[in-house]
């Protein structure tokens, strides 16, 4: 089963996927031995772990998909991931929908905010005219060559326009071919329940997004799954818990000169050499050496 169609599977289970977003390859890592059976990767993450900055649009094409290349090298489950508003034109969306596919992400969604864009939950965003983001999520599904490569359409038409256009975007969007549906930033359960029996009347499954701090009500998975929501993503959190880690152990260096302080919640080098895989390598390595007879062919 590719990772594709290991996604539509999952997402098609009727209890709710949750996808926690990595921000590199090791919090991918630790996602997938927590146990997640897939995981997302977002703009937020890579933003601040690349550069250091917020999310509002200074990622660039490559930066993502080399950064998406990695992580699904680095883990064997899916990776569904972000790829803004496309980066310009459908003809920038076609070239990138193609190099996302060619990294192995089980699929992407791809936004109609306008350029550059900014995390869904900041204040200042805007969206384009459906008549521009419309010509680009078509060409998405057009230039996909695996099928099973799942294409969503986001929104953030709440925030800036209100429910009711939302929820026309969202219908017009599933009804030109998105398999699942985003409507990000929706900050009321009745509102959440109203853009899910509009999904489902379609036939299309609908993703939530649950921010630590953000906007709207943080709710548990057992009450999404009741609002209608077959997926959730977690954007943000391994890059906060991440953050605030590493705060602790630089405060107690410069502090107190040592690390003693926080050292149990820190791994050592034996077990971050046991987490990173380091053994599993070197046991392949010893193993194919011996199958080769340790020399190379002549």
């Amino acid at each position: 089963m590719t990772p594709a169609q290991r996604f539509r599977a999952l997402v098609a289970d009727p209890k709710i996927l949750q996808l926690p977003a990595c921000h590199d390859g090791l919090s991918a890592r630790v996602l997938e031995q927590a146990g997640f059976q897939a995981i997302a990767a977002a703009g937020f993450g890579h933003s601040g772990s690349l550069l250091g900055m917020p999310d509002i649009g200074l990622l660039s094409g490559r930066e993502m998909i080399d950064q998406y290349r990695n992580l699904c090298a680095a883990v064997s489950i899916p990776v569904f991931v972000d790829i803004d508003t496309g980066f310009g034109d459908l003809n920038n969306v076609i070239r990138t929908v193609r190099e996302v596919e060619a990294t192995g992400a089980a699929g992407l969604f791809i936004e109609d905010q306008t350029y550059p864009k900014r995390c869904g939950h900041m204040q200042g965003k805007q969206v384009v005219p459906v008549e521009e983001y419309l010509p680009k999520l078509k060409a998405a599904l057009w230039t996909r060559r695996d099928p099973d490569f799942v294409i969503m359409a986001r929104t953030d038409a709440y925030s800036v326009l209100g429910l009711d256009e939302a929820l026309r975007r969202a219908r017009l969007y599933a009804q030109a071919g998105a398999d699942m549906v985003f409507v990000e930033a929706v900050d009321d359960p009745d509102a959440m329940h109203t853009v899910n029996q509009t999904l489902g009347s379609l036939g299309v499954p609908s993703m939530a997004n649950m921010i630590e701090g953000g906007r709207g009500p943080f709710l548990s998975t057992a009450e999404l799954q009741d609002l209608g929501y077959d997926l959730v993503a977690y954007p943000c959190g391994s890059l906060f818990s991440a953050v605030k880690a590493m705060q602790d152990w630089a405060g107690a260096l410069l502090h107190q000169g040592t690390t003693t302080a926080v050292r149990e919640r820190m791994l050592g080098f034996d077990g971050y050499t046991r987490f990173i895989g380091l053994e599993e390598l070197r046991e392949r390595q010893v193993r194919l050496e011996s199958e080769t007879g340790g020399s190379s062919p002549h």
